[in-house]
């Protein structure tokens, strides 16, 4: 197996040294973000359980445990693998685990760390029993998505069959929406998040009306948390994109603008390579940021505008020629989470230098 690539740079490098494209992130408005998420917690009432699968670090995971999130959440069982490789040892798989093979390795992980894992299907009790699984279960609600998810009933079967099952343990209830995330209008998105708090509620009291505890609601993310963590029936949170934030979570507004007041600390550093009659080229394309929400926007310098991505390339708008070649162009990613996907290292920057590097930890794990 090849060692992972170089660092694109290296502490106490000047930002100018740092080798493109690169993802980076502003140490200053990063450490605000995080703070500013566990204060909303406190002031809620509801545990963090800060979603990895933003960031795929165990540095920044370590960094929100210690300001003080209860735990991780994964997408990913390779994910959540990395992670406890690195020591972080309390992880909600926020996800199905299928197949005999990715079970087994799922129950080796449950035997190093605290791991939870969400259910939708009794045919995934079924699995994990027949895999002499011990194990915290919740069940997944559809609760407006239409993704994953069983329906009102279906979760009620559903805790029943885990509270019986041999060597499972009935966690509670994930109800996450997240279509309701990325509604921009704070009314529209407040009208959707009552009727999906109502049937999680319901729900909730249907399970508990069978005699099962359920004692822990997990869900929202970074532009519901607010109204889901004051509905007194969530009981924990898991916000991800707001340790950096993108163009897209920043279009979704509340009273105060963007949802908890939460700053852009992610950018995509690019380099201008070729200039010509209106426009410049920048070495930052489709292999290092991910347009699926939108093009990034270009933070800085101002006035310029990316007209499109290719495999190595950003196209950029410059009418009145003001970029030369070896310029910095700062591009906010439209989508933060695939676009840190497609890195092997974050470089932290504070102060006009380079403070640190931390490896994506779990990088490309899918599967």
């Amino acid at each position: 197996m090849s060692n992972p690539p170089e660092a694109p740079a290296r502490p106490g490098d000047p930002i100018a040294a740092i080798r493109t494209p690169a993802l980076v992130v502003d140490l200053d408005l990063f450490e605000a973000n995080v703070a500013r998420m566990a204060a909303h917690a406190d002031r809620l009432g509801v545990a963090l359980r800060a979603h990895a699968k933003t960031h795929k670090s165990a540095d920044i995971g370590r960094a929100q445990v210690a300001a003080g999130a209860v735990g991780l959440c994964c997408q990913k069982l390779s994910e959540a693998e990395a992670l406890v490789d690195e020591g972080l040892d309390d992880i909600l798989i926020a996800n199905q685990v299928v197949g005999a093979a990715r079970i087994e390795r799922l129950v080796a992980l449950s035997r190093r760390a605290r791991i939870a894992v969400c259910v939708d299907h009794p045919g995934q009790v079924a699995a994990l029993v027949a895999a002499g699984a011990e194990i915290e279960v919740l069940v997944e609600l559809d609760c407006g998505s239409n993704r994953c998810g069983t329906t009102p009933e279906g979760a009620v079967a559903l805790a029943r069959m885990i509270e019986d099952a041999p060597g499972l343990r009935f966690g509670g209830l994930q109800s996450y929406y997240g279509r309701a995330q990325h509604i921009y209008d704070p009314d529209e998105r407040a009208r959707a998040l009552e009727v999906s708090i109502a049937l999680t509620a319901r729900v909730r009291d249907a399970i508990r009306a069978e005699g099962i505890a359920c004692d822990r609601v997990t869900g929202a993310g970074t532009g519901t948390f607010g109204i889901e963590g004051a509905s007194g029936v969530y009981t924990e949170i898991q916000a991800g994109s707001y340790v950096f934030m993108d163009a897209d979570y920043n279009r979704v507004r509340d009273g105060n603008g963007a949802p908890g007041g939460f700053t852009q600390s992610l950018y995509v550093l690019a380099t201008v390579i070729s200039t010509g009659p209106g426009r410049a080229v920048c070495d930052a394309g489709l292999k290092a940021s991910s347009p699926d929400s939108g093009l990034p926007q270009v933070a800085s310098p101002e006035g310029i505008t990316l007209r499109g991505l290719s495999d190595e390339h950003g196209t950029l708008d410059d009418p009145e020629a003001r970029l030369g070649l070896d310029d910095r162009v700062w591009l906010i990613p439209g989508h933060c989470d695939p676009t840190v996907n497609l890195h092997d290292w974050y470089v932290g920057i504070r102060g006009g230098a380079v403070e640190t590097v931390w490896p994506v930890t779990a990088r490309g794990r899918l599967y």
